[in-house]
């Protein structure tokens, strides 16, 4: 096949339909960008639980009388608890804080630029804690289970339940960005049917007689097909582009002063490239078979 022939078919094709080309564009590129910003979602689940699996400590607060009369964890029940912490079978360290220390950590961090709230903590005095770091933080409950109920345990608080609440969050976000790239994602199935159907329809004559001296089915299908790739090629460059765009302008002006303080991860350019690398094969293949599929159905001859 001559591929200057094929080539000037294509672009004829583009150009007859033109409007159906743009909204084809437009639409391929909108559902990919969902379907990009699903996937950056998911990416930033996972980077979440990563980043805090290795920070995550399972804290063991104190009640009053401890933390008031036990200040060096030396006396019952505070050096039994520290014992039997470190024996546990997924405990790899353990840390205890008392409640000047843990005033005075509140204040260079927490508060640092309230004074005033650093002021009435100091009043109101925090409870001595355990910090403790596992080996394997799916089996923080079982720390639970063992100390919650032992005594001079005020509480236990655990990070987990955070990174759990953040992952969460951001699965739901990726589900409904996947909600709605599949709901463009039928749209731009169906307009790259009808771009299909009309330009065979428009060119059914000239078909015709290409088919009569002997052109290959594939010979006379084949520009319908590349149309409907190259459109999808120039809405996937467009989605990955509007990704990059979204990055300083949406992304890190929404969640900036998390990135700055590190309470999330950065979503950096990688991210987004390793996202491309999905999205734009899927927007060319779904539209190579979305049109491969109407011209069977549509060019029977």
């Amino acid at each position: 096949m001559r591929a200057g022939f094929l080539f000037s078919e294509v672009f004829t094709g583009l150009r007859r339909n033109i409007t159906m080309t743009i909204a084809m564009i437009l639409t391929t590129a909108v559902s990919l960008t969902m379907l990009g910003g699903g996937l950056l979602a998911v990416r930033m689940a996972d980077k979440i639980q990563d980043y805090y699996v290795q920070r995550v400590e399972i804290r063991l607060y104190l009640d009053d009388q401890v933390s008031k009369t036990d200040p060096d964890c030396t006396g019952q029940p505070c050096a039994s608890l520290m014992a039997d912490l470190k024996k546990h079978d997924y405990v790899a360290n353990v840390q205890f804080v008392n409640s000047q220390d843990a005033v005075k950590e509140v204040k260079e961090t927490t508060f640092k630029d309230q004074p005033g709230l650093a002021d009435e903590v100091s009043k109101d005095g925090l409870p001595s804690s355990f910090r403790v770091k596992l080996d394997d933080v799916t089996e923080y409950r079982s720390i639970y289970d063992d100390f919650s109920k032992r005594p001079g345990v005020m509480t236990v608080l655990n990070d987990m339940d955070i990174v759990d609440r953040l992952v969460s969050f951001f699965v739901g976000l990726r589900n409904a960005a996947f909600g709605l790239a599949a709901l463009q994602a039928l749209a731009a199935l169906l307009l790259i049917a009808n771009m299909v159907q009309v330009a065979a329809l428009a060119r059914k004559t000239e078909v015709g007689i290409m088919r009569l001296v002997g052109a290959t089915r594939w010979y006379t299908q084949l520009p319908f097909l590349l149309e409907a790739v190259l459109a999808a090629l120039v809405g996937s460059v467009l989605a990955v582009g509007g990704l990059f765009v979204a990055q300083p302008l949406v992304i890190n002006r929404a969640l900036g002063s998390l990135f700055n303080d590190q309470v999330l991860p950065r979503i950096t350019g990688d991210d987004i490239a390793a996202v491309a690398m999905i999205v734009t094969p899927i927007g060319i293949g779904f539209a190579a078979l979305t049109a491969y599929a109407a011209l069977r159905y549509y060019v029977r001859e």
